[in-house]
């Protein structure tokens, strides 16, 4: 007698188990933030984006979170919550934060108005925690505030992880929401958008320096902020005016500090001349996602790539660039120029690998 035998229905629904469970894995996967390039202008005067490539890829804010957390601070002090001149306590969690920091002591006091200085210029993490402990009472209550605030500016793909940007695998952002955010800081808050133009400060009887390094360079850039970590690769929010006209850009994901610069430099040239910057350009400066042993991301322990081949010079128009600082060409286009395009990233040629700490700001 013949015995039919079972091993096809199992087989099936073993296959079927397996397809269910990759499917499931890698829609986890997509909603994971990582560093790749992604770029985006927005005209200041009727919302119009001119450039956008990848801004709606989840991606690590790094210390553009402090946008957030100076957000809530001008906004405090807007509304009498706080004052610039205030002192406020520094907790041992505030001073324990890693780098870049003022190095604040447990015990001491800072004003706010410092800690809005040392922010903006120093990105100093310890900072940023005494603001968040001076207005939520411990971080994780702000962190609750930013993210309120966020979905009530409308930066719905957005979740901060705490009130400085240091690395976390939780946070994500996209470079469009983080545009609402830079845009919201000018709108809301115009008499405090100034603080944004600093480039140092004297602290304590020490000259602290700023990281944006691009505002010494670009003409008429007067802001925003920088933001690196091994996770987020190399970030910045800028805004700059040109003839009455303000323009709002961000680059998410840079593998060097000088590759991001240089792009941000382009994509504002080409926003004033209402011209696309082309898409490879922008997944030109992107890194690769840091991984952990075991193939696990990791944000504490990583490595940065840093790009070894220098960009061929573009025609100069009112950015004063060095041959050191000019931008690649436009090349003849090996991914669609249309806008929200989605750019793969560039063969990973000539690159060297160097080992970079976790949280400094460039």
């Amino acid at each position: 007698m013949a015995i039919k035998s079972e091993t096809p229905a199992r087989g099936g629904t073993w296959r079927r188990g397996l397809i269910a469970l990759l499917v499931s894995v890698a829609g986890s996967v997509m909603g994971i933030a990582h560093a790749g390039s992604s770029a985006i202008v927005v005209d200041d005067t009727d919302g119009q984006v001119i450039t956008a490539v990848n801004p709606d890829e989840a991606a690590h804010p790094a210390s553009l979170a402090k946008m957030m957390t100076l957000y809530l601070t001008f906004q405090a002090v807007q509304s009498g919550t706080l004052k610039m001149d205030q002192e406020l306590p520094v907790s041992s969690w505030a001073a324990s934060k890693a780098p870049t920091k003022l190095d604040l002591r447990n015990g001491q006091t800072i004003s706010v108005e410092d800690c809005v200085l040392g922010m903006i210029t120093k990105s100093a993490n310890d900072a940023a925690t005494v603001v968040a402990e001076g207005m939520g009472g411990t971080e994780s209550h702000f962190v609750e505030m930013m993210n309120a605030q966020a979905q009530l500016l409308g930066m719905s793909s957005t979740r901060f992880a705490n009130a400085s940007g240091l690395p976390d695998p939780e946070d994500t952002t996209t470079a469009r929401d983080m545009s609402k955010l830079a845009m919201a800081l000018y709108h809301d808050f115009p008499q405090y958008s100034h603080y944004f133009a600093t480039k140092e400060f004297m602290f304590r009887g020490r000259l602290v320096r700023g990281h944006n390094n691009l505002m010494d360079k670009y003409p008429g850039m007067d802001g925003l902020k920088t933001g690196y970590t091994n996770a987020a690769g190399f970030n910045l929010a800028s805004t700059a005016t040109k003839d009455g006209r303000r323009l709002f850009s961000v680059v998410l994901g840079g593998r060097t500090a000088a590759t991001r610069d240089r792009l941000m430099a382009r994509l504002l040239d080409d926003g004033f001349e209402n011209q696309e910057t082309p898409a490879e350009l922008v997944a030109q400066v992107g890194t690769v996602p840091a991984a952990a042993k075991g193939g696990r991301r990791s944000s504490a322990k990583a490595t940065a790539v840093a790009d070894a081949t220098p960009a061929t010079p573009a025609s100069r128009r009112h950015h004063r660039r060095s041959k050191a600082d000019a931008v690649a060409t436009r090349s003849t286009a090996t991914c669609s120029k249309k806008k929200a395009v989605t750019c793969p990233a560039p063969k990973a040629t000539a690159r060297k690998v160097a080992s970079v700490g976790s949280s400094p700001d460039k």
